[in-house]
């Protein structure tokens, strides 16, 4: 009995076999249809040239010779000076604790004057830098009465710097001066910027019945004589790629998620650049006193100087003061901004930093209820709603490079082709923040996308320009050495000048998280604290629901009375 083959071998052998080539057959089948489906859909390209900066920053539709001239232009306006010869070793390179800061003038000084410091860069050596380029920034604060006002850096591009703080407000005032990055580091974040655009790379997972794959996806992607899905918008003509699945279609693409980051970007040299505590985000000390007395000014005198650096605003109390002519008002009753959002809309579109606002109004607003829409924490999209207050509010992540951890292939949405959808009117809000995931591609690959969301912007306007449309700006982060080379500020403020200037005579409201995170005492943090976020949504409302000031004689108007 033991050599006797059982009698329903055969059939199961049979079956086995006869299921083993269906399943060949089926997934034959597959292939064929899938890459029928692609050739009309999302067809395959193959590059035949090695990726580099230009050519990531060119993929695309071509600009026009206008936008040439722009693009041009706005680069131009980013050039930042360094060192005539690359590659200093780390003692001639800028040293943030030998380097010291100089307050011009007495030790009082009048409210409505301007306060200016001299700074002074000195290398590991102890020798005054020759040349400019390194990237400071700079706060004058009163901790006692939560007061704070960014200064503006100029760069003398010979190892000297001045720092200009409009005295706004009477009391001790403070000087902070940091060195965010030395001019030799700001040069390797330039070449990490052009050479290598896909060091954070995307994946997107292909999916078709029980077969699934996972390729890498950029808008640049290394040539490996691999084809390639090409998922570019047709709307806006923005580009995206992925690498075709070996056995899928380009078609059964299911998500987009964060793939990870590239590692040793840099040269040995290149690493002493970037240390946490010696050349990263590190103070620069005062020679001598490093604060001044502000006596307040005599009545009915306290204005700016026209000639004066003015900033978009301060702290006082911990609440921010616009000065471009905004009366801020304070909602700290839920109760107010259920009343100001009466009959809203609100539209947020961007990243992470925008889902904030979403999340602050949401907590802070009982009548508002969140519906569940099933989409991933973190990602969205969100949607809450008070109905009986008429009050709608969502929330949606901007299209790729986008670096979270999975969005659905449906829900890629790109903000301009959001912004033609929506009517408009004065029961519109619309809130749009795209910076932060942009930070390690060619600044023309921000040019392109901020362009496209203006054309948007400004078609909605025509449509209904008694539409509410505020752009965030970037802010700063805290940085350590592998973050640096992915998120740097000096990146952020590149791309902070570029939004500025493409906005410039649009009617939009500009919300300057840059200065909001700068001149306030909390740490710098991707995600700001709440402190910082409640100012934001606080403006925001600011704009929605303003005070309409009585008319006042004009020798009162720049008046500033803390």
């Amino acid at each position: 009995m033991e050599g006797r083959m059982p009698k329903f071998a055969p059939i199961l052998i049979l079956l086995a076999l006869s299921g083993f080539v269906l399943l060949i057959l089926n997934i034959t089948s597959m292939e064929i249809q899938s890459s029928i489906h692609s050739a009309f859909k999302t067809p395959e390209v193959l590059l035949s040239v090695e990726l580099n900066h230009t050519y990531c920053a060119r993929l695309g539709r071509e600009p026009t010779a206008e936008e040439a001239r722009e693009e041009s232009d706005l680069l131009n306006s980013i050039s930042w000076p360094g060192p005539l010869v690359p590659g200093l070793p780390l003692r001639l390179s800028s040293d943030p604790a030998q380097s010291y800061f100089v307050i011009r003038g007495p030790a009082e000084q009048q409210e409505g004057g301007q306060l200016v410091v001299d700074v002074y860069m000195l290398n590991f050596m102890g020798q005054p830098k020759k040349h400019g380029g390194d990237f400071l920034v700079a706060r004058l604060h009163s901790p006692d009465l939560g007061a704070g006002v960014v200064g503006q850096v100029h760069d003398h591009q010979n190892g000297n710097y001045t720092v200009l703080f409009p005295l706004l407000w009477a009391g001790v005032v403070q000087v902070e001066l940091t060195m965010v990055h030395p001019s030799e580091a700001v040069v390797v974040l330039k070449r990490l910027r052009e050479e290598q655009p896909d060091r954070v790379f995307f994946k997107s997972v292909f999916r078709s019945g029980f077969l699934s794959e996972t390729t890498v996806c950029n808008l640049c992607l290394p040539h490996k004589e691999q084809p390639l899905c090409n998922f570019t918008d047709l709307q806006t003509g923005e580009p995206w790629y992925c690498y075709k699945p070996k056995m899928l279609g380009c078609d059964t693409r299911i998500n987009h998620s964060k793939g990870g980051y590239k590692k040793n970007l840099l040269t040995k040299n290149e690493t002493q650049f970037f240390q946490s505590g010696v050349n990263i985000k590190v103070p620069i000390h005062s020679s001598g006193m490093d604060n001044v007395t502000v006596l307040p000014a005599e009545k009915g005198v306290t204005k700016m100087k026209s000639n004066n650096f003015t900033p978009a605003g301060y702290y006082y109390h911990d609440s921010w003061r616009p000065l471009s002519g905004t009366v801020m008002r304070q909602f700290n009753d839920s109760s107010a901004i259920t009343q100001c959002l009466k009959g809203k809309i609100i539209y947020m579109f961007g990243d992470s930093t925008v889902r904030q606002w979403f999340e602050y109004l949401n907590a802070f607003v009982p009548e508002l209820k969140e519906i569940n829409l099933h989409s991933p924490k973190n990602v969205g999209p969100y949607m809450a709603v008070d109905s009986g207050h008429s009050i709608l509010l969502s929330y949606r992540c901007h299209g790729p490079p986008i670096r979270f951890t999975s969005v659905s292939s449906p829900e890629m949405h790109y903000v301009a082709n959001e912004l033609d959808r929506i009517r408009g009117g004065s029961d519109t809000v619309v809130l749009v923040g795209v910076w932060s995931h942009f930070s390690t591609f060619p600044v023309e690959v921000y040019i392109r996308r901020l362009r496209h969301i203006r054309r948007a912007v400004v078609r909605l306007l025509n449509r209904e320009p008694a539409t509410l449309v505020v752009i965030r700006t970037a802010n700063l982060q805290k940085l350590d050495p592998e973050s640096s080379l992915f998120n740097s500020d000096w990146f952020s403020q590149q791309q902070d000048v570029v939004l500025r200037t493409m906005f410039r005579g649009v009617n939009v409201q500009m919300l300057d998280a840059w200065e909001m995170t700068l001149a306030h005492h909390h740490p710098h943090l991707l995600h700001p604290p709440p402190t910082i976020i409640k100012n934001m949504v606080d403006l925001i409302l600011s704009y929605v629901c303003p005070v309409r000031k009585k008319r006042e004689a004009p020798s009162k108007r720049l008046k500033r009375d803390p």
